[in-house]
């Protein structure tokens, strides 16, 4: 496989330059790389056939987790960064039980939470991880103009997602999650670390009472891409967080769900994965919610 002919290749040093490569080619013709692990598979196969490719691996300003009343993730920060940070617990756990398993050691070396959003993949576990943990995307476009998008509003559909093309991912923030708020995350696929057949995402915050106050739940690995769980989020709010209430959430999260049946599994497997998997993630998210259990 061999890309077409790039005619510019670009690194800036600052958000400024980046801004500057963003506003010098027609949107369509110009590729903004983070990792590259997803994007330049798809180069090299004709895909995507960019004029210019702008290497943003510099910009250290967009790497990094930072603490500011809740959680601001630099779109650059690798996987690796997040599976190693032991400070992500509780309700941010999730992301920690995703980053350790994406893909094998060179993508979590280089791969970028911010690609990953951006990308959307049908079955990826990023996209997911941060749907559940309810985001915000903070976009950046090369006339300067700043807008905040809600995860729920950003990701439309596999390999699309309400990014204009003269946007930048800079950061996601998520909400500030404290004792009482715990996250889970847990995927299945054919092999250690390969991509999800399934993953099931659960954050639950508990009420005075003990009961679950509040709850998101999001799945990957259907043919719909990452997307919330209404039925099973309906179920277990309110609830003590028993089997009894995780079975009849997860049993309803697989009866709604869109299972495409490939040649990965079924829908009838992809539906058992959903029961099985949700159950543990959902008891997980639950016990680190009670107890600040670290993962």
């Amino acid at each position: 496989m061999f890309p077409v002919a790039i005619e510019e290749y670009r690194r800036p040093k600052t958000l400024s330059e980046a801004r500057s490569a963003l506003a010098g080619y027609d949107p369509d013709d110009i590729v903004m790389l983070a990792g590259g692990q997803s994007i330049m598979q798809a180069i090299k196969a004709r895909m995507v056939r960019p004029r210019c490719i702008v290497d943003l691996q510099d910009l250290t300003e967009l790497k990094g987790v930072r603490r500011d009343g809740g959680l601001t993730i630099g779109a650059l920060t690798r996987y690796v960064a997040i599976a190693e940070d032991a400070s992500l617990t509780g309700g941010y756990a999730a992301l920690r039980d995703a980053a350790q398993h994406v893909g094998d050691r060179q993508i979590r070396n280089r791969g970028t939470i911010g690609g990953s959003v951006c990308w959307n993949y049908v079955a990826s576990c990023l996209p997911a991880v941060v749907l559940g943990l309810d985001a915000t995307v903070n976009l950046l476009a090369a006339d300067g103009g700043e807008r905040q998008v809600a995860i729920d509003d950003f990701l439309i559909g596999p390999l699309e997602t309400a990014r204009r093309p003269d946007e930048l991912l800079v950061s996601l923030s998520l909400p500030g999650y404290g004792v009482g708020t715990g996250s889970a995350y847990r995927k299945w696929g054919l092999v250690t670390d390969a991509l999800p057949v399934v993953g099931v995402c659960v954050l639950v915050t508990l009420a005075a009472d003990g009961t679950c106050g509040a709850v998101r739940v999001s799945l990957s690995g259907l043919a719909a891409g990452a997307q919330r769980a209404p039925d099973a989020e309906a179920i277990l709010l309110g609830s003590d967080g028993g089997d009894a209430a995780i079975s009849a959430a997860f049993a309803a999260a697989a009866a709604a769900a869109d299972a495409q049946a490939d040649k990965w599994a079924d829908s009838a497997y992809r539906r058992q994965l959903i029961v099985g998997l949700g159950r543990e993630v959902a008891a997980t998210a639950f016990d680190r919610a009670r107890t600040g259990a670290k993962p």
